[in-house]
């Protein structure tokens, strides 16, 4: 897929389905639901269940990206992700680290890398990956206990300190979204205010709209 190069276009619309916010739907449905109107980017995101269940759901959810053109990415978890199929992993700051996490998935795969402040950024320009995640951009509903906010500024100081793609994330809502794109982002990553809405399909779908596209 073309997003594995940085010579392609990254998707502008980081999807997150977080397991723990679903509302009584499943991972499967949000996806589809997703997929249908054109979002290509999906991460998985499950901190409960066993890794037996969370490799299950992931290998699902990787075939219904693949099978629309679209990839999936798994937290955490670079051996669910090569196991299931998925077309990357993300990884945070108390996960293995991205080295590691390259050597598992190889070559072909994305491998993501949460920051939250200039000094982890400077470190993961010099790391194996394909993107760096910056945030919480703003506050946060979507962790129990999130970093503290970084703002629009450190995302535009951020831009000027790498080339590598940044996914910017924490709180971003379709009012703030293209503010965040014009501070410097290649794409906003969306939990809460995506899988949480009545219909997560037509928020995608008005994400896709501000954004210009997927």
């Amino acid at each position: 897929m073309c997003m594995k190069t940085m010579d392609c276009p990254f998707p502008r619309l980081y999807a997150i389905i977080d397991a723990a916010q679903t509302q009584g739907r499943s991972p499967q449905l949000l996806s589809q639901l997703l997929l249908d109107v054109g979002v290509k980017l999906i991460q998985y995101r499950d901190k409960q269940s066993s890794p037996r269940e969370v490799y299950e759901v992931s290998r699902e959810l990787a075939r219904q990206a693949a099978s629309q053109g679209g990839l999936l990415i798994v937290n955490d978890r670079a051996d669910i992700a090569l196991a299931a199929g998925a077309g990357g992993v993300h990884v945070g700051q108390d996960d293995l680290p991205p080295d590691l996490a390259r050597k598992i998935l190889g070559g072909g795969k994305l491998v993501g890398f949460s920051t939250h402040n200039l000094d982890q950024l400077k470190d993961a320009d010099r790391q194996p990956v394909d993107y760096i995640a910056v945030g919480p951009i703003f506050t946060t509903r979507s962790k129990e206990r999130a970093d503290p906010v970084v703002g629009l500024e450190l995302l535009r100081q951020a831009r000027k300190l790498t080339r590598k793609r940044l996914v910017a994330i924490g709180g971003i809502t379709l009012e703030t979204a293209p503010a965040v794109i014009a501070a410097g982002a290649d794409s906003v990553a969306v939990i809460h205010d995506l899988i949480s809405a009545d219909d997560p399909g037509q928020r995608a779908n008005e994400y896709l709209k501000v954004l210009g596209g997927a």
